[in-house]
């Protein structure tokens, strides 16, 4: 029983470290396609902080969920904020900055959660240290897992958005076509590859490298 309550208590941080770091991660590619030009994301409202303007039910909700009761590493997605390439006076750059946005963001706020932690490592141990502890580990590892989750270069993820900069005006019309279908593509990647290789590659990659950062930097 004792067990079944800290996996919840565990799986419920993960959970709600997930949601603020899902909500900056699409801000900020709106804020930067807003900055580079494109108003599309704040005329739809998507400039907040607000959570319920950015939530999918199974993105933001049942899959982070899942992976947490799951004891694996928490991420998912959000409602994708909208924006227009064509208002970029260069799409490509504008493509590659607007895309690295948010995995940048959610590296940014993993520093600020092991900063926090090691500042707190320095005060006499006690119950509220320990906990802020596990919150900032927990909050670490949760945005840089969606970090390099979203860095690997596969539509529509936003590490594709590197694709962009090598490609032939034609070539990158074809590639915004091929982007519409590319969901379905990144969910058998994650869901029916593992089946089939007998192994979780992404759970592998994730671990290799958000997991070995929160491990050095927090010693656990």
């Amino acid at each position: 029983m004792l067990d079944f309550f800290n996996i919840s208590i565990y799986s419920l941080i993960s959970f709600l470290c997930f949601i603020p770091a899902i909500v900056v991660h699409e801000v900020s590619h709106g804020f930067v396609a807003y900055k580079l030009g494109d108003p599309t994301a704040k005329s739809k409202g998507r400039l907040t902080l607000n959570p319920l303007a950015h939530v999918d039910i199974f993105g933001t909700v049942i899959m982070p969920i899942m992976l947490a009761l799951a004891g694996g590493p928490v991420f998912g997605y959000a409602k994708p904020v909208p924006y227009n390439p064509m208002y970029f006076k260069n799409i490509r750059k504008g493509e590659f900055y607007t895309g690295m946005a948010g995995p940048a963001s959610n590296i940014l706020m993993a520093l600020v959660g092991i900063i926090i932690a090691r500042i707190v490592y320095l005060l006499p141990p006690s119950d509220f240290a320990i906990w802020v502890v596990v919150v900032c580990y927990y909050f670490s590892m949760v945005n840089l897992c969606l970090a390099f989750f979203n860095l690997i270069p596969l539509p529509p993820l936003d590490g594709s958005s590197i694709i962009a900069l090598f490609l032939s005006d034609r070539a990158l019309r074809q590639y915004y076509r091929i982007q519409r279908f590319a969901l379905p593509v990144l969910f058998v990647v994650i869901f029916i590859v593992p089946y089939f290789l007998g192994f979780n590659i992404i759970g592998l990659y994730l671990d290799v490298t958000a997991g070995a950062i929160v491990r050095l930097a927090f010693g656990f």
